[in-house]
Formats: structure tokens, C-alpha cells, sequence
């Protein structure tokens, strides 16, 4: 069964790996999107404790992209501790060495699977810190994260997250601010268009504004953060709005699945 495919008329789709195909082992999930039918996967960073992970780790994860023969569409930069509750570093002055060393790791990687995507979750507000020594970190890592993925002919994303009360960046106009605050061009916007309906966001205005200059989409149904069809977004007219209005990148597929095939919306 072959549901990805670059053909007119259809919309490719990217399984992000890190959060559906759970039940099998990280390193096995590249093959069980293939043995799906699938022939493209993005990952939040696979090591969530580490920003550094030793060489036999990442040989082993690139190892595992390559043996399934799917490519690899998109990976987070380290975001700090995930399962913890952190949601990315970037914006954290005291961790710059950290993220910087990790984006020569994210390099290569991008380099090995050529991939081009990559995502820097911007990170939680600290009262006890400045907002601007915040924002002044974000910009620094940010241009350049920027500036090492373009070697590659790279792309940063930046993107509005839900649920979590402290990230600073929750609707479009946020990430936008952010980028336009960065002199460099190939910083763009992550829609996930479940954090931002989530968020209270116009999503059909965002796109309506943003569609072309999109660095990639993401979905999920809401409520529940489900799979498409199990909760009241209209994400097939977002979709075609945002290919109407310029989007030609695949759609990367984040959501919660529950028992059963989690990909049998596709199907039907």
C-alpha cells in the first residue's frame, strides 16, 4: 500500500516518529513507517537527555533512517529534557555552548540524511530571568543555528506550542516577531495547525497571510490532539488553503494515536 507519493493531486505526508509508532523502539520506527507505506519521517530530538550524544548513538540513528529507505523530512534541535516538561533551550542565555554544540550535531546529521528541516523550540520563560537577555538568546542561537544549516542549504523553524503556559511564543504573530527580529532569511515559521487553533489562533488568516513563506506544517485534530477526523478542525481546507496559497512541502503527521491503525483516516 502506497500512501506517500509526490504525484498531482495528492498531499505527501511525513510520519514524525517520535510521537506515533510508540509502541515499537525508537530505532524500529523508520521501518514500521516504511512497512506502513510511508516513505518519509521527521523526529523531535531522539536523545532527550543529552545534547551530545556519543558517535555509536548517532550512527545507529542514521543507520536506522537509511535501512528503512525513507527520508528523513525534519529534527528537532535539542530541546532540553521533553518528557520533564522543558520545551527547547534556545532562548535560555545560559545554555548557549549547549545548543551551539548541538547544532554541529544537527548538521551533520541533516548532511548524512539529507535533511533540511530543522526545528528550535524556542524554550519556557524563567521569571527569574530578563525577557529581553531571553529574547536576545533566542536571536543569537537562532542566526546562528541559521547560519551552520545553510551549508546545507538548511532551514531553521520556529513554532508556536500549546500546553505550556510559559513558552512565550503561542500564536503566529509570536514566531513571526522572533523571525523578523533575526537577519538571516532562512529562519521560517513551523504552523502546526493544532497549537495554533489550540491557542486561539485564526488559523484561515495565518495562511490566508503566511501560506508561502511556511518552512512546513504539522497536524493534529482537536480536542484531544488526535489523529484527522476524531475531533471539529477543518484541517483538508487548510491544507488545500495553504497549497493554494503557496505551500509545496509535506505535511508532517503529529498526533496522538489510540489503539488500532493510526493511520486509518488516510485509508478511508
Amino acid at each position: 500500500m502506497k500512501l506517500l507519493g509526490k504525484v498531482a493531486g495528492m498531499t505527501r505526508h511525513t510520519v514524525n516518529a517520535s510521537i506515533l509508532l510508540t509502541d515499537r523502539p525508537l530505532l524500529e520506527r523508520p521501518a514500521a513507517a516504511r512497512e506502513a507505506g510511508f516513505d518519509a519521517v521527521e523526529f523531535w530530538w531522539p536523545w532527550p537527555q543529552t545534547a551530545t550524544p556519543s558517535g555509536g548513538e548517532v550512527d545507529a540513528f542514521v543507520g536506522a533512517v537509511q535501512d528503512a529507505g525513507v527520508q528523513l523530512t525534519g529534527l528537532n534541535f535539542f530541546a532540553g529534557d521533553m518528557p520533564a516538561g522543558e520545551r527547547g533551550i534556545v532562548s535560555n542565555p545560559e545554555r548557549r555552548d549547549e545548543f551551539h554544540a548541538n547544532v554541529e550535531l544537527v548538521v551533520d546529521i541533516g548532511k548524512r540524511l539529507g535533511c533540511r528541516h530543522f526545528n528550535a523550540l524556542y524554550g519556557l520563560h524563567d521569571p527569574s530571568r530578563d525577557t529581553e537577555a531571553e529574547a536576545e538568546a533566542a536571536r543569537d542561537n537562532l542566526t546562528y543555528a541559521a547560519k551552520a544549516v545553510d551549508a546545507i542549504g538548511g532551514t531553521v523553524l520556529l513554532e508556536p506550542v500549546s500546553g505550556a503556559d510559559s513558552y512565550p511564543l503561542k500564536k503566529a504573530a509570536d514566531a513571526l516577531a522572533v523571525i523578523d527580529s533575526v537577519d538571516v532569511g532562512n529562519v521560517k515559521l513551523l504552523a502546526d495547525f493544532y497549537h495554533l487553533a489550540v491557542n486561539g489562533d485564526d488559523v484561515a488568516q495565518v495562511i490566508a497571510g503566511h501560506a508561502a513563506d511556511f518552512g512546513h506544517i504539522q497536524i493534529a485534530d482537536s480536542p484531544g490532539r488526535g489523529a484527522p477526523g476524531t475531533g471539529e478542525l477543518p484541517l483538508d481546507e487548510w491544507i488545500a488553503a495553504a497549497q493554494r496559497g503557496g505551500y509545496d512541502g509535506p505535511i508532517g503527521l503529529e498526533y496522538l494515536a489510540g489503539d488500532g491503525n493510526p493511520f486509518a483516516w488516510l485509508q478511508r
